[in-house]
């Protein structure tokens, strides 16, 4: 059994057998779970999202999520036999994409910190300047790897917005995970704020997001809602990520209200 099926797909466990090779991708989570001047980006990018324009979090816990979903998304696509271009096409080793994936996931955001508009275009700079400092330091890459490596990373950075046409699977990947984080805990500031728009409203009626090895299909998205307003986080944001992301063939999506009593909806497939 994988780390993905184990837990629901919800955490990264470095610590269980994976479909990739994981040992470089641990050293370098170490690593930047714990540099100071990427943990205070992601204290600081809420400031603009939360504080000053009441959206939902973009810090540090929706960063871990995001982070978490897509190496879980990850494991589950290289157990059902997709492969991944993104490293491979610039002659990186395999055990690179989970690098560009957890990178791109922890930095994506960043751009936050200048304003919640257009935040992915300031995310790459950002996130740029970052990665000079950072690769070097992992100590797994000379520089024309590093040079390749940070291409990557800021390609999917950059593709995690709907506008942008992700093309590598690493990329993709960090544009479906970054619309897996759904669950009611992330609209909790600005719900108790008085917030009541619907990216709020729709979030606080999702309870549970689990990934689980499909039936068919690589990838099973289970989202289990209270209310029918979570369709819109369903219909209108999650498959807007999909759509265009590479997976579309390879990830199926189910979501069923719980709540017998709203019969508006009672289950949505994608």
């Amino acid at each position: 059994m994988t780390q993905s099926t184990g837990n629901g797909g919800r955490e990264y466990d470095p610590d269980t057998e994976h479909n990739f090779p994981d040992e470089r991708l641990n050293a370098v989570l170490d690593e930047i779970t714990t540099d100071p001047e990427i943990t205070t980006y992601l204290d600081a990018q809420n400031v603009n999202a939360v504080a000053r324009k009441g959206y939902n979090d973009h810090g540090a816990k929706h960063i871990e999520i995001v982070r978490n979903r897509a190496l879980c998304l990850y494991d589950l696509l290289k157990g059902g036999g997709v492969a991944c271009n993104g490293a491979v096409d610039q002659g990186l080793e395999e055990a690179d994409e989970a690098v560009i994936i957890a990178l791109a996931a922890t930095l994506h955001d960043i751009g936050h910190v200048v304003h919640r508009d257009d935040h992915v275009y300031y995310s790459i700079p950002l996130a740029a300047d970052l990665l000079d400092r950072l690769i070097p330091q992992l100590g797994f890459y000379d520089t024309a790897e590093a040079v390749r490596l940070k291409a990557e990373v800021l390609h999917a950075i950059l593709c995690h917005h709907t506008e942008e046409d992700p093309l590598t699977t690493e990329a993709g990947i960090i544009r479906v995970a970054d619309a897996l984080d759904m669950e009611r805990g992330r609209s909790r500031i600005p719900y108790e704020k008085g917030g009541r728009g619907i990216n709020t409203l729709s979030s606080r009626a999702i309870e549970n997001v689990s990934l689980r090895e499909g039936n068919g299909k690589a990838v099973l998205v289970e989202i289990e809602m209270v209310n029918a307003a979570g369709v819109y986080q369903v219909d209108n944001l999650l498959k807007a990520k999909l759509d265009g992301s590479g997976l579309e063939e390879h990830v199926r999506i189910v979501a069923v209200n719980k709540r017998s009593e709203d019969q508006l909806v009672e289950r949505i497939e994608l």
